[in-house]
């Protein structure tokens, strides 16, 4: 074909998850909460994916993500699930 084989108006799914938020058809951010359980004491703690702070269990003080960046690291073993929107 020619040079522009990439299909402006109806782009793949792929490549709006990829793009910058101001870019995409539907412009939002990448950002979310997640409920994250404490492999310990098994209590869930409501977390943000982009937290710039130490998060801690309120019940053991264990560390359940740690900045890195940008996103939030959670730490080896502890397991998520991305809140819905309400």
């Amino acid at each position: 074909m020619g040079f522009l084989d990439a299909d402006l108006l109806y782009p793949s799914l792929k490549d709006q998850k990829n793009a910058h938020k101001k870019k995409r058809l539907l412009q939002g951010p990448k950002s979310c909460f997640m409920d994250v359980r404490c492999q310990s004491c098994s209590k869930v703690t409501v977390v943000f994916s982009h937290a710039s702070t130490v998060v801690m269990c309120s019940a053991c003080s264990a560390v359940l993500a740690q900045p890195a960046g940008g996103k939030a690291r959670l730490t080896a073993g502890s397991s998520f699930r991305v809140k819905s929107d309400i």
